[in-house]
């Protein structure tokens, strides 16, 4: 979809002080999880978004147009291009999958882990998050499996990280494990599978400046590779990180490097 859709919001859910989730009556039926849409927000930008539901976005207060967003009533439209990108591998039945999320990271994991559910799959998740009010989609993850919470601040479950709960866990006893959240968790998530030797089986989401959204104007190539995060990803198998700037860096809209 090249053009964008006029999408008419229905819903709009309080998931967290600072986080969102808005229904559109356009939904993605045939999108895959991990898969992302391209959201123009009227005046300001266009900006890409995960979808957490086939017909919604969760979406986390960080800057103009998702200030903008935030502003928007039920009723009130935004323009929608998409689905586009490389989503998550979709597990085989009777896989052991393991998905560790972090704050708003969770949105893409939650429609995952809810198809491997209905899949025959067994789902074990770790989820994090700053404090108990910032656990997003934390019913949706209980309902399909084992759940572990972390938070900093110990307001729910374990006080600390996921990388505390998942140093705990036998990485190598999952068939395929999926990550999503911060890069700064997840290169900690990444450091800690490559240890065990378990990277092959890891599937990341990663976040770049996307302005095209169809890999044409490669303002999120990756160095060292050049591999486009909108087009081949933005979900990726960790042996395709092993060197690159993920971790390290990422660029900004004039395409400077601004570290992670």
């Amino acid at each position: 979809m090249m053009r964008p859709v006029n999408s008419v919001i229905i819903k709009i859910v309080d998931d967290s002080p600072s986080i969102k989730t808005f229904f559109f009556d356009t939904s993605f039926d045939s999108s895959t999880a991990g898969q992302f849409v391209m959201v123009w927000v009227r005046g300001v930008d266009e900006i890409p978004m995960t979808l957490s539901y086939n017909n919604a976005i969760t979406v986390q207060k960080v800057g103009d147009a998702t200030s903008r967003l935030f502003e928007l009533v039920e009723g009130d439209s935004v323009g929608i291009r998409g689905p586009f990108g490389k989503g998550f591998t979709l597990p085989e039945k009777d896989n052991r999958i393991l998905v560790v999320a972090g704050g708003v990271g969770a949105a893409p994991l939650a429609p995952l882990v809810e198809y491997a559910k209905d899949l025959g799959a067994k789902v074990t998740t770790v989820l994090g998050a700053r404090n108990a009010y910032e656990l997003v989609f934390k019913n949706r993850f209980f309902a399909v499996g084992t759940l572990h919470i972390t938070t900093d601040d110990g307001s729910e479950g374990r006080k600390g990280f996921v990388t505390d709960a998942l140093n705990e866990l036998d990485v190598l006893g999952y068939d395929r494990i999926y990550t999503c959240g911060p890069e700064v968790m997840m290169v900690k998530v990444f450091d800690i599978l490559q240890d065990a030797g378990a990277l092959d089986r890891a599937e990341f989401s990663l976040h770049r400046y996307f302005k095209c959204g169809i890999g044409v104007c490669g303002a999120c190539c990756m160095d060292t590779s050049g591999i486009r995060v909108c087009k081949d990803g933005p979900v990726f198998n960790g042996m395709q990180l092993v060197g690159s700037e993920f971790g390290k860096y990422k660029r900004s809209a004039s395409g400077q490097r601004v570290e992670v």
